[in-house]
């Protein structure tokens, strides 16, 4: 008896979408299957960003198909789309910066909260327990990342690794099941890039986490990626593991550069 198919978690099918007259990404398809850790590459406006954008429902695509366990998200709204199981980070973070540490990951929790504005302004029992609830969430958290110290501290006091930190285990607060990083080493120094590696691995296995991410350090997509896409203006010039895109001639003199060696 033959095994039942497995479902992806995602599927992109001939995803297109037009910035007025110009093609931002032609004709991206993507099968994601759970536990991966994927990535995508590519130079700047190579459309990466875009892909997210339109996976998360910040834009509607021009044309194709996007499948979250078999269901499709086109058209639904970016709140809606989280509370099925997708979370991002931002290439540039974004953090309530004035907002205390354990705020930041309080707030992202609101969107789901079960108790309404009234409940709030009367402080009833529905909305005490329900902050409870969002309270202890939201240290468990912090424990897990190291920044159970800093819970009452300002975001933007945080040094720039730490900060990365936050942001994830924001991300995290609604529990999902595929996690999109947006260029998570950008600005970080080797000591920060190596520790950034070890949480990606330790993110997927501790939560159960598929993981697609968006990165220029060649160190972390060929270090801890199983397969990776590369957009080229917004077309697809490779996929497959880290060891054929290496060596891959359209991926050296489009990405690197004729000479380049990843």
């Amino acid at each position: 008896m033959s095994e039942a198919k497995v479902l992806p978690i995602l599927r992109v099918e001939g995803l297109t979408h037009f910035f007025g007259g110009l093609k931002a990404v032609s004709d991206f398809n993507l099968t994601l299957q759970g536990g991966e850790i994927y990535g995508l590459i590519g130079p700047n406006g190579a459309g990466k960003t875009t892909v997210f954008n339109l996976i998360t429902g910040v834009y509607r695509p021009t044309a194709g198909q996007i499948l979250f366990r078999g269901q499709s998200l086109v058209g639904l709204p970016p709140h809606e789309i989280i509370s099925r199981g997708i979370a991002r980070t931002f290439q540039n973070i974004r953090l309530f910066k004035e907002l205390s540490v354990l705020d930041n990951l309080r707030i992202a929790a609101y969107a789901e909260a079960g108790y309404s504005p009234w409940a709030a302004l009367l402080r009833n029992s529905r909305f005490l327990k329900e902050e409870a609830r969002i309270k202890e969430r939201s240290f468990e958290l912090l424990e897990l990342f190291g920044l159970q110290n800093l819970a009452g501290a300002p975001a933007r006091s945080l040094p720039y690794g730490e900060q990365r930190r936050l942001e994830i285990a924001r991300a995290l607060m609604g529990r999902p099941s595929l996690l999109l990083l947006d260029e998570p080493a950008a600005g970080m120094n080797p000591g920060e890039i190596q520790r950034l590696m070890e949480t990606i691995r330790w993110l997927r296995e501790h939560f159960s986490l598929t993981i697609l991410l968006i990165e220029h350090q060649m160190r972390v997509v060929m270090g801890i990626c199983e397969r990776i896409t590369v957009l080229d203006f917004g077309v697809t010039i490779a996929q497959g593991p880290p060891a054929e895109i290496r060596q891959n001639p359209r991926v050296l003199e489009a990405y690197l550069g004729k000479e380049a060696v990843l």
